[in-house]
């Protein structure tokens, strides 16, 4: 049974769950109905971090233009483009194992596609949420409905997973950005050119 966390809660992934490597990150969302004439398009990514919560580089910025880490530790599955129907929209698969001994941090976020353009924001985005699974055995571990109104903003670091002394942990974030992807990479330390 999947432990349901609440925004700045924070739980022991590895040390509860012995030989745990093989993770997914499952994110989801619904679009609540608008008449702006465009269609709604989320995207999941995921920066990993050093110990000053940066990226060393833009090869630490996973999404569906990257889908891969160099080291094989993230993978993003893929990118669905409506969010239509029930369950995971974008799933990325974390092997705890591969991950490189520089990476502090590893933040999950997702953002609006062409926000600006099409004059939309998380104000009309509805049960948003993030979920952990075992890959191997597909049991789940961590839950959190992000359930916050973030009215304004395009961009939302959903969670983050963490090393603290030797284990991994998780933090359910659930902060929220104006200004889209541009504003999360300039937050990590990213050029936004």
């Amino acid at each position: 049974m999947a432990i349901s966390l609440q925004k700045g809660q924070k739980v022991d992934l590895t040390k509860t769950n012995p030989g745990l490597a093989k993770i997914v990150v499952g994110l989801g969302w619904d679009t609540n109905k608008y008449d702006g004439g465009s269609d709604f398009d989320l995207d999941a990514s995921v920066f990993l971090l050093n110990g000053a919560g940066k990226a060393a580089s833009e090869k630490d910025f996973v999404f569906y233009g990257n889908k891969k880490h160099e080291s094989g530790s993230v993978e993003h599955t893929g990118d669905n483009l409506t969010g239509a129907g029930d369950g995971d929209d974008e799933q990325i698969k974390v092997d705890l194992s591969l991950v490189p001994a520089s990476v502090e941090k590893i933040d999950f976020a997702v953002t609006i596609h062409q926000a600006e353009e099409r004059k939309q924001n998380f104000g009309q985005v509805s049960n948003a949420f993030i979920r952990i699974f075992d890959e191997t055995t597909g049991a789940g571990l961590i839950s959190y409905d992000l359930g916050e109104d973030f009215s304004t903003q395009t961009a939302v670091i959903v969670g983050e997973l963490y090393r603290n002394a030797g284990e991994w942990k998780f933090n359910a974030v659930g902060n929220g950005f104006e200004g889209g992807i541009k504003a999360l990479c300039k937050n990590f330390g990213m050029a936004t050119t």
